[in-house]
């Protein structure tokens, strides 16, 4: 196989642990901290999960190891969508396993959580790991989207796990993954099976945190190298002068890639979901926002400029989400088949007239009709629209391009707006981990081992301090069940983890708004460049400006 040299460094470089963890396995005992609750719906979640509710937090420290020495076979799964850095924390993983004893077994089980029901999957050895580390993407063992979340799944997981003397299972995934995480340690704790469950923090959309988890690994490789382009097309738009660049980043259910790239990047005007909402802003006033940007720049004959749209900004406005669900309820059973077999989009539009009140319709008409059309996409699962789907970049472009034109007719705007588009998304989910990542998921690895040899279950792997360097980093594992509320999906009350949305009272925000006016005019932009691997600390090992902001 022919290797870059990029990938020929990457293999040898030495991922930093917590300095507790670099102790030697020998030297790290349990610190036991107090007992915790769900961040809300405490006797729901108590009584669905009575085996696992309720435990410590825990901390390692410097000591003797108490742990009961045993034979430990860690089954391991990677699930959801692929991070930078995934590969680092199996790797970690199996370090640790191997240091505390060179005959314990890491099995990983191939293509997510399918690959424990299908028994698929494969034994680890020093070769194998050493073709992964430090590097991008998922293909060390494949992932997959299925949930565990059945009783005949978790028996099937139970023989599979009976079958190869499994100790441990290791879950890393974001929070729908963690929550079947819980799920399953609750089910093997209440069978005595004698198999932990321990789960690891992953999603580069930044929502799976909280007061004990600062940061969900892959968001900082993944915002970076969205920034390093956004960087690259601001210098190109300030060197052209003469495109608006609408630019999406991923974040289906919270803005926190738009709001850290934009505090890397300082573009013209940079939308947060969870402020839009919070306003009840309007489609309307949403391209009056960023058309008064564009006026003002051209005023001071800059007609260029960058916007950095959320993948999920839609769903924040409020009348765009009662459209979505008068949508939902009109194409509800085999009214879809109906609406489908109509000759042409002229007859559908009279269906959509018909079936929607006059509001949802006042706000389906201002849309432009490409964004009409893909409303009636293929529908998910569950019947519904796909919001995903939505060319929110384009839809927001075009709304100005009307706002600009009113102006112009008015006599109040005289000049020029010509619209380029990007969606980068899966651009950043596979990159080669940044130090910061690679150090912090080797860390969530090697720390979820030492979970298991303490014979915790239940718990997520915890790396904090994470704005400090990594020797000051602190180790330790928190209940999954203290991160958990209880949410209607599909139709049912579940256990879910909570969605960690922009606190628009925090730091990070602030210091954003504080700034956006004289950036909307202004042209301030900042090009971090590419991610630095080797060099000064303050330029290879830095974090998030929103972990840096958050914890200054």
């Amino acid at each position: 196989m022919d290797l870059s040299a990029l990938q020929k460094a990457r293999y040898e470089y030495s991922p930093k642990l917590p300095g507790m963890l670099r102790n030697g396995i020998s030297d790290i005992c349990v610190k036991v901290g107090e007992a915790t609750s769900s961040v809300a719906d405490q006797d729901k979640i108590k009584a669905l999960f009575p085996n696992t509710y309720g435990k410590e937090e825990i901390t390692f420290v410097k000591g003797s190891n108490t742990s009961t020495p045993k034979k430990q076979v860690v089954g391991v799964i990677l699930s959801g969508g692929q991070a930078p850095g995934g590969h680092n924390v199996v790797c970690g993983l199996y370090d640790a396993v191997k240091a505390t004893d060179k005959n314990n077994v890491l099995l990983g089980f191939k293509g997510g959580p399918s690959g424990l029901i299908e028994d698929d999957y494969i034994e680890f050895d020093d070769e194998y790991i050493n073709l992964f580390r430090n590097t991008g993407g998922f293909d060390i063992i494949g992932s997959g989207r299925t949930k565990l979340e059945t009783e005949e799944q978790f028996k099937i997981v139970t023989e599979v796990a009976k079958k190869h003397g499994l100790t441990a299972i290791v879950i890393i995934g974001g929070d729908d993954s963690n929550t079947n995480a819980a799920v399953l340690a609750e089910y093997m704790a209440a069978n005595n099976t004698g198999v932990q469950v321990i789960g690891c923090p992953k999603t580069i959309d930044g929502d799976l945190k909280n007061e004990d988890i600062e940061a969900s690994f892959g968001f900082d490789t993944a915002t970076k190298t969205y920034s390093e382009v956004i960087g690259n097309i601001e210098r190109d738009a300030n060197s052209a002068k003469k495109y608006w660049h609408f630019v999406k980043v991923m974040g289906r259910s919270a803005s926190h890639v738009a709001l850290e790239c934009a505090l890397e990047t300082q573009p013209n005007i940079c939308l947060i979901g969870e402020e839009v909402a919070a306003k009840k802003m309007s489609l309307s006033s949403i391209a009056d926002y960023i058309a008064d940007s564009v006026a003002k720049r051209a005023a001071n004959g800059d007609n260029f400029g960058v916007a950095i749209i959320p993948e999920g900004i839609v769903e924040f406005v409020p009348e765009f989400s009662t459209l979505i669900k008068e949508i939902n309820e009109l194409l509800a059973g085999k009214k879809t088949e109906e609406f489908n077999a109509l000759p042409d989009w002229a007859a559908k539009y009279d269906f959509i007239k018909n079936g929607l009140t006059a509001e949802s319709m006042a706000v389906f008409a201002i849309l432009p009709e490409f964004v009409q059309q893909q409303l009636f996409l293929e529908r998910d699962p569950h019947g519904n629209v796909q919001v995903s789907l939505i060319e929110s970049e384009k839809l927001f472009s075009a709304l100005v391009k009307d706002k600009l034109a009113e102006r112009k007719a008015a006599g109040t705007y005289n000049g020029k707006f010509n619209a380029l588009h990007h969606f980068f998304g899966y651009e950043g989910r596979c990159a080669f981990p940044s130090n910061f990542d690679a150090d912090y998921c080797y860390s969530l690895g090697y720390n979820a081992f030492m979970l298991i040899q303490y014979g915790y279950t239940g718990y997520l792997s915890k790396v904090s301090n994470l704005s400090k360097t990594a020797d000051e980093w602190v180790a330790g594992g928190m209940p999954i069940t203290k991160m958990m509320n209880m949410e209607r999906r599909n139709g049912e009350d579940k256990p879910v983890i909570r969605k960690a949305l922009v606190e628009l009272d925090g730091k990070p925000f602030k210091f954003f708004e504080a700034h956006r006016d004289a950036w909307a005019v202004e042209t301030a932009y900042t090009y971090p460049g590419a991610i630095q691997y080797f060099g000064p600390a303050e330029v290879c090992d830095l974090t998030t400006r929103t972990l840096a902001l958050e914890k200054a």
